[in-house]
């Protein structure tokens, strides 16, 4: 009797590399773009920009779907959440969503002014201006489609950090690939790699998506590989970078570039 090749594990009812097409809509995305930068945005980046921020907010809900099981809970809590981003360092993204949110209020640490006089946190704007905060309603269909995808549902809290996260999380994704058009090209970028004292350091991981030193495009449009690019500043390295990076190459490989 032949044995049989072991299964890659499966880390819920439906994983990032098993979904398809984003539920991000690229009109939502482009929207995002929109209030950032008047770069035009092409096909294939909005696509990208999508997956990438899929993958993300994937790898998060399966860290907080995690938390709770050991609590026996299909319903996730704002508390799913932090244990996730405490267990994995590298979810901790979106990072200005946190000082708008009760969930993290406390843990961003207490700041204090030139005087020692306690710096309160950031009250709702009233400007008409757009921002990740205000626009994180956008992401909410996406978010429980995700959430199904894994089998759970969470309270309405967890819903708005989700959304707020990923709302953030593709502005700062905006703000840099525009960044990468406006500079022509990534003029440098590192990966950081996660150890516990007196572990063995992994060898690298190989990047095939390292940028060139110049980037290809006009100077008016993001294209795909500024979103590329743009990742790789976000995730500052690690498991959760490279899936984001192979699985947006692969969700933008039957994409036009217009």
């Amino acid at each position: 009797m032949t044995a049989q090749p072991a299964r890659p594990e499966r880390r819920g009812p439906e994983t990032a590399s098993v979904m398809g097409v984003s539920p991000f809509k690229p009109s939502v995305v482009k929207a995002v773009f929109g209030d950032v930068t008047p770069l035009h945005v092409s096909r294939s980046a909005a696509w990208a920009a999508a997956s990438v921020t899929r993958t993300v907010l994937t790898e998060i809900i399966d860290g907080a779907r995690r938390a709770a099981a050991e609590e026996a809970r299909k319903k996730l809590m704002p508390g799913d959440l932090l244990s996730a981003i405490d267990r994995n360092v590298e979810l901790e993204v979106g990072g200005k969503w946190y000082d708008h949110s009760p969930t993290f209020r406390g843990l961003t640490g207490v700041l204090y002014d030139a005087d020692g006089v306690v710096v309160p946190s950031p009250k709702r704007s009233r400007s008409r201006k757009p921002s990740a905060v205000v626009g994180a309603h956008r992401f909410e269909a996406g978010v429980k489609k995700l959430l199904r995808g894994q089998g759970v549902t969470a309270v309405p809290a967890m819903v708005r950090d989700l959304n707020g996260i990923a709302s953030v999380f593709l502005t700062d994704l905006a703000r840099d690939a525009a960044m990468v058009v406006r500079e022509g090209g990534l003029k440098r970028f590192g990966t950081v790699t996660l150890v516990m004292s007196g572990e063995p350091v992994p060898p690298p991981l190989k990047d095939s998506f390292r940028a060139p030193s110049a980037r290809r495009g006009d100077g008016r449009t993001i294209g795909r590989d500024d979103i590329l690019a743009a990742t790789k500043i976000q995730l500052f390295g690690g498991a959760l970078r490279q899936r984001a990076l192979t699985e947006a190459r692969e969700a933008t490989e039957n994409t036009s570039a217009g």
